[in-house]
């Protein structure tokens, strides 16, 4: 904190006695105040992991603007967080502005444009170089967005095999090589045939990586290892304890837990784990919400109610799109299509599904007329942020022409992208209305996907989300 000038002016000078009894009452009231008013980057820190995004945002930015990387970092964090285009657009301005002079802000950055869709040529070799340069001066969490670079981009770097560098990385001891041997296997399937090798490396790292909680929940899980789940789960609710693991990674686990897609779910051990640490960490209200819908028998709708409200009063857009789809659905509640939307439109912008759910209310013609045009626009946005069911709704709409003329074109371009679901239905779409078109529109249909393939960056339907294995990094004070 920055210290008071004291007025030296002759006239007004007081005695040594009297000065120094002014200075302890400086002193006295700063530590009662708590440096009130003034910016303080270990409370930005704490806000951030107990989930108050606005006080931290406060804090950093009065930081940021004074010129502290760290601060501009944070700031730049929180923005990423909010899943906005636009604001993510300033964290990588925020992030370049820093990087010059802050390795956290070089890894920062360097993830970032790893998981850009549709990066450059030149941002997949800026990346690089960030991530190198980084890794270079002691910072974390830098060799598995690297990994992920190779993996998904292997057009731009022709000399490099993901795999033999990993290896590398390996043999020479990296702790962050494990974890990155791992995203391998998850981005190429094949995580299942390596389930002894992702538990060894995984409680290896253990001690120093605590992603590794939810890798080896999800191999007891696949396994169906209770006795090794209860052990694993005892350590997590312990390191919590004691302040070594985040509310954020408990989430994480819990959510395995009640993922039927990986094996035998325990709802109940999850609702657990859940509701000690949703006061203290507001997202996990809308876990607890989110299981529910998925377990009904864990409470009623007034305990539905409940977990949504505490989360919409902590500003979480989940439990907006969580509260506009049992709307929309009719479950736990009567069916609003009205209501329904007033809640997705909360969540649009921060939740990619809103759209998806907004453009099938104005498809279905749920208000009492569809609303082809804007049933587009909000489905084509979905669709864009990696919603693939929304392919398949906007090929409905072409081909079905409801509220519009049917359009075989751009419908047989959207079956087309749908068919990355793999499932019966759009398979089935997709076969009926390439066997639709005429043969003098199949160049036009090409062209018309190719662009359209371009626009999204072209990216694949395995590639990991980069926070799916991304470390926490440790918030240093001032």
């Amino acid at each position: 904190m920055t210290s008071l000038p004291l007025d030296t002016r002759s006239a007004r000078a007081p005695s040594q006695g009297r000065r120094a009894l002014a200075l302890c009452s400086l002193a006295l009231a700063v530590s009662l105040a708590g440096c009130a008013g003034l910016p303080d980057q270990r409370l930005a820190n704490e806000a951030l992991k107990r989930g108050d995004t606005v006080l931290a945002e406060q804090n950093y930015r009065q930081l940021a603007d004074l010129g502290y990387s760290d601060a501009q970092v944070g700031l730049a964090d929180i923005q990423m967080e909010t899943r906005d285009p636009a604001k993510i657009k300033q964290a990588e301005a925020t992030y370049r502005a820093a990087a010059d002079t802050s390795p956290r802000a070089q890894a920062r950055l360097g993830r970032l444009l790893v998981a850009k869709p549709g990066s450059t040529e030149a941002e997949h070799h800026e990346a690089e170089g960030l991530l190198k340069k980084a890794f270079a001066n002691g910072e974390g969490n830098t060799l598995i967005p690297l990994a992920m670079l190779y993996l998904q981009y292997p057009q731009s770097f022709p000399k490099v095999n993901a795999q033999q560098q990993i290896s590398q990385w390996r043999s020479a001891g990296y702790p962050e090589a494990g974890l990155a041997q791992v995203l391998l296997y998850r981005t190429q399937g094949t995580y299942d045939q390596h389930l002894a090798e992702v538990e060894t490396i995984c409680k290896a790292a253990l001690n120093v990586t605590d992603i590794c909680y939810v890798e080896l929940a999800t191999v007891y899980q696949k396994r169906g290892q209770p006795e090794q789940q209860a052990e694993l789960l005892k350590q997590l609710q312990a390191g919590y304890a004691r302040g070594a693991i985040s509310a954020q990674r408990v989430d994480s686990v819990a959510r395995v837990l009640g993922d039927a897609s990986l094996g035998k779910t325990d709802e109940k051990t999850a609702q657990a784990l859940l509701e000690p640490i949703a006061p203290g960490y507001p997202a996990s209200w809308v876990t607890l919400a989110q299981l529910l819908y998925d377990f009904p028998e864990l409470g009623d709708v007034d305990k539905m109610m409940q977990y949504l409200d505490n989360g919409r009063a902590a500003d979480q857009p989940r439990a907006e799109l969580l509260l506009g789809k049992l709307y929309y659905e009719g479950k736990m509640v009567p069916a609003d299509a009205k209501v329904a939307e007033e809640h997705f439109k909360k969540a649009q912008g921060k939740e990619v599904a809103a759209d998806y759910y907004l453009g099938q209310i104005y498809r279905r013609g749920y208000l009492g007329q569809v609303y082809p045009q804007k049933a587009l626009d909000h489905l084509l946005t979905a669709a864009r942020n990696g919603q693939n069911s929304a392919d398949f709704a906007i090929a409905q709409l072409f081909s079905q022409g409801k509220g519009t003329k049917p359009d075989p074109l751009n419908a047989y371009v959207f079956s087309q992208l749908a068919k990355t679901q793999d499932t019966p239905q759009a398979n089935e779409l997709a076969q009926q209305l390439e066997a639709q078109l005429p043969p003098g529109q199949r160049a036009e249909a090409q062209r018309l996907l190719q662009q359209e393939q371009a626009v999204r960056g072209a990216l694949s339907q395995n590639t990991l989300e980069l926070h799916a294995l991304q470390e926490e990094d440790g918030e240093e004070s001032l």
